[in-house]
């Protein structure tokens, strides 16, 4: 397998600076056939570090949160750092959770590709983890997270008592967990209580980049009407068999890497400096109460956002001081 130089360096990146990898540590990559160059990548740069590694191959999985095999969930937990470049995520599954419960640390790299890693991977994380710390830190003193856009949204989600996660990008302590490459500080509204209107004119997760705004009615904490054309169609499409707990408002999450790009590629979209995402389906990896096979952020462009009433972002630029 051809792996460029390119690419092998930022993988180097993502496990020794990233997850910190200590020497005599062992590292389970779990990967599937549309992301076997990144997983081999991810194999030949641990491996060069002179760290126990084992590549194991799964079939892609029909959903973003649908688990792995028990097998694979249970050879997680007896590795030090475990990396997921996979098609669909496995953030948000009960054997991700798992591992990081037993101390595993744990990145995933949900479709990730060569272009985003290596143009991601080359941002200044420590400056990305003192923006998502900041920004976690000012949610947590927040009851509630007003945002409104010029493409129509206007959504009110109380956070009162929700813990916020900050996706920094090092993951270097037992238990963290995280996407690579990253950049947001994000946490689960309150269920039953978000009310307003989100229109996600950026992109959609499993969908892509928006060419017609989707338009998502939210009444007490569910997206109960859902309007546009082709991505609305394809969006629902994908909520559909999973029943209403997939229409749950699982995630508010801002954007922290400047090195990101809207590209249609959610890993990357979400992680957009200016940029907020709103999240439908599970929550359970960030504190909540709902567990669904399905999680599906959507990307809003230019956000006013409101912690309280502190004005944290005016159409897409921050005003706070970092």
């Amino acid at each position: 397998m051809n792996i460029s130089i390119e690419l092998l360096s930022a993988s180097t990146v993502a496990v020794r600076d990233c997850m910190g990898l200590q020497n005599n540590e062992r590292v389970l990559i779990i990967t599937d056939e549309p992301s076997r160059l990144l997983g081999h990548a991810l194999f030949h740069a641990t491996k060069e570090l002179g760290n126990e590694v084992i590549l194991s191959e799964i079939i892609p999985r029909k959903s973003n949160g649908e688990e792995p095999p028990k097998e694979i969930a249970e050879m997680m937990l007896q590795f030090d750092v475990v990396l997921c470049p996979t098609s669909k995520s496995l953030t948000h599954t009960d054997a991700r959770r798992a591992a990081s419960a037993k101390g595993v640390r744990v990145a995933t790299l949900p479709g990730v590709n060569e272009e985003i890693m290596i143009r991601c991977m080359n941002a200044d994380y420590n400056a990305i983890a003192h923006r998502t710390f900041i920004l976690c830190a000012l949610m947590e003193k927040a009851k509630i997270i007003r945002v409104t856009a010029p493409s129509g949204t206007d959504i009110s989600m109380p956070i009162e008592g929700r813990t916020a996660h900050a996706s920094s990008g090092l993951f270097r302590k037992k238990g963290e967990s995280g996407n690579l490459p990253t950049g947001e500080a994000y946490l689960a509204p309150v269920e039953g209580v978000s009310n307003g209107i989100v229109v996600v004119d950026g992109s959609m997760a499993g969908v892509g980049i928006v060419k017609e705004p989707i338009r998502i009615k939210v009444e007490n904490g569910f997206a109960t009407e859902i309007d546009g054309g082709e991505e609305a169609r394809k969006f629902i499409a994908l909520i559909e068999p999973f029943g209403k707990d997939a229409r749950t408002v699982a995630e508010f999450g801002i954007g922290t890497n400047d090195k990101a790009i809207l590209t249609g590629k959610i890993i990357e979209d979400e992680k957009v400096m200016g940029t907020i995402h709103i999240a439908f389906g599970d929550n359970k990896s960030m504190g909540g109460s709902v567990r669904v096979a399905s999680h599906l952020d959507g990307l809003v462009k230019s956000p006013t956002v409101w912690f309280d009433d502190m004005l944290i972002m005016q159409e897409g630029k921050f005003v706070i001081e970092f």
